[in-house]
This record gives structure tokens, C-alpha cells and sequence, in this order.
């Protein structure tokens, strides 16, 4: 009985920015971005890797990248490993900045294994491969956001990934800025603080609830909603310029935050801020107008061969 796909299986798999301001470790967005994966089974045994882009030079070649990880724990979840396969990546998601590149590698790595099985959609659902990915990642939102799409809220219960997808509204768009410094999210963790005030939770649950309303159905909010007091300012030491950045925009009346673990600013509005963005930001960012990805990781129209 055929057991694997044939030929190519190619995949798309957008970025992502986590938090938005208030929304600690549960909000997530899914950015215009994608980076690509092609795998195809082999008769050879081993993994046989490729990349391209951005972390060439820099990630593994072998079965230890991240993508051939997250692949590994979906052959293993559908109880069928291949023999060996070859992985290509074009990686256009930046590393290292809080965009989600390593959503990217292990949703798109788990979306790839389902892909090259042909009972692959009736062995694994969407929330089995969210609750697979987090032995790899141990939060949510980014990977929520990376498989759904869209405007995503990711929580946990009876350990248990759960997921609400929406639709964000349709007048919403991104700038990024992204610096030439990065920033290890182990590194942007450590400094956040053990306990906060209860003044601070409550702002922030408050500004939470605001943001969902704001993204989905009243783009003028979101200024109000972006705000934030429970990690923004704990991490101004780690990446100071990013900081500042935010704090410009917002005099400004801008919608900014640092997206994820940063230290890329996010701003959440229209392509009519984009100057104002670059005019701010200045030389060594790297500022872009995006849209929000209406779809998570997927397999190409003509994916398999």
C-alpha cells in the first residue's frame, strides 16, 4: 500500500507576531511572510537538507535542524517513518528578530510530514499538530498564529492546546521594523520578572480584552489596546533602540509594540503610517508594510508531484 506522497510536497508558512502589547503568551497575529519547505521520501536513509535565505550557514544540516525535528515528530505521531526524505527551505521569515521563525520551522516542519503521508489529513488534525509542536515550543501563540492564520488566541487547558482563530479587520495592516541586531527569546524570558502587581494584571487583562474588540472590529482602539505593563518596559535594557522606537511612535498616536520577544516594533494600523514608521525609525531598520495572513502553514496548490 503507497504510504508516501510523490514527488515534492511544498509548503507555505507565514510569519507571526505574538503578545501585540497586552496579550502576554496568548495573542497572535499571522504576518504576510511566509517562508517555504519542500521534502520528498527517498530510497537513501538519513536527511539530505538544503537552505536558503535567511540562517544559511548558521542552522544544522542534519536530522538536528529545526524543520527535520518538528517533521521527525510527526512521522513518529503517525506511526510511518520514511526512510530518508531531502528537505529544501527558502527562509525569508528574519531570525532571531520576534517574528516567529521558529513557529515557522516547527509548524511548517509538522505541516510537511502530514503533507508527505497520504492518509496524512486523517491521521492528524490541526490541534494535534499545535499540541505535537509544543515539545518543541512551549507557548502557543506563536504557533497558533503560524497554523490558523488570521488573529489567533491560543491558551492552555487540561494541558491541552486550545485555539480561536478570527478574521481581523479588513482595514488592518502591519509595518514592521526590524532592526539588524538580534535578540534569543531565552534572552528576552530571563528578564521578565517572577511576579506583578495586581494594578499591572489588571491593566493588562483589561487592554487584552480591548485588543480583541480593536483587531476585529474597531480599528480605532487599537491604540488604547496596544498599551502595555507586564513585559515591554522589564526587557528595555535588552534592546533599548526598540524601546525608544515604540515609545516615538506612540507619542505619536501609533499603534506600536515589540512584536513577540522582539526586537522588531511592530505597528499596528495603515499603509498611510509606513513614512511616518521609516521617518521615526531611521537608518539600520528595515521597514515594511505587511497585511495580515488570512492563512496559516499550507500545502501549495500543486504541492505534490
Amino acid at each position: 500500500m503507497l504510504i508516501w506522497a510523490k514527488g515534492l510536497v511544498r509548503v507555505r508558512v507565514p510569519a507571526t507576531s505574538a503578545n501585540l502589547g497586552p496579550g502576554f503568551d496568548s495573542l497572535g497575529l499571522a504576518i504576510g511572510l511566509y517562508d517555504s519547505l519542500a521534502a520528498m521520501v527517498t530510497d537513501d536513509s538519513g536527511v539530505l537538507i538544503e537552505v536558503e535565505g535567511e540562517g544559511l550557514g548558521e542552522v544544522a544540516l542534519d536530522s538536528t535542524h529545526l524543520v527535520a525535528r518538528a517533521m521527525a515528530l510527526g512521522f513518529a505521531a503517525m506511526d510511518s517513518r520514511p526512510s530518508g526524505f531531502v528537505l529544501r527551505c527558502s527562509n525569508v521569515i528574519p531570525h532571531g528578530r520576534g517574528l516567529g521563525s521558529s513557529a515557522a520551522a516547527i509548524i511548517g516542519g509538522l505541516v510537511l510530514a502530514r503533507g508527505m503521508h497520504v492518509q496524512g489529513e486523517n491521521l492528524l488534525t490541526d490541534l494535534d499538530l499545535l499540541q505535537l509542536a509544543l515539545e518543541l515550543e512551549p507557548h502557543p501563540d506563536n504557533l497558533a498564529a503560524a497554523l490558523y492564520g488570521g488573529f489567533t488566541t491560543a491558551w492552555m487547558q487540561d494541558e491541552m492546546a486550545q485555539v480561536l482563530r478570527v478574521d481581523a479587520h479588513p482595514s488592518l495592516q502591519l509595518i514592521t521594523a526590524i532592526p539588524e541586531f538580534k535578540v534569543p527569546t531565552v534572552q528576552a524570558r530571563s528578564a521578565l520578572p517572577a511576579t506583578v502587581s495586581r494594578s499591572d494584571a489588571s491593566f493588562n487583562i483589561a487592554r487584552s480584552s480591548l485588543l480583541v474588540h480593536a483587531i476585529t472590529q474597531s480599528p480605532d482602539l487599537l491604540f488604547a489596546a496596544t498599551d502595555d505593563r507586564l513585559h515591554q518596559e522589564s526587557r528595555r535594557g535588552i534592546y533599548p533602540a526598540s524601546m525608544t522606537l515604540v515609545d516615538q511612535l506612540r507619542a505619536r498616536g501609533l499603534a506600536a509594540v515589540i512584536s513577540g520577544a522582539g526586537p522588531t516594533v511592530l505597528v499596528l494600523g495603515t499603509a498611510l503610517q509606513l513614512q511616518e514608521v521609516r521617518d521615526a525609525a531611521g537608518a539600520g531598520w528595515q521597514v515594511g508594510l505587511r497585511q495580515v495572513a488570512a492563512r496559516g502553514a499550507h500545502l501549495d496548490p500543486e504541492s505534490v508531484d
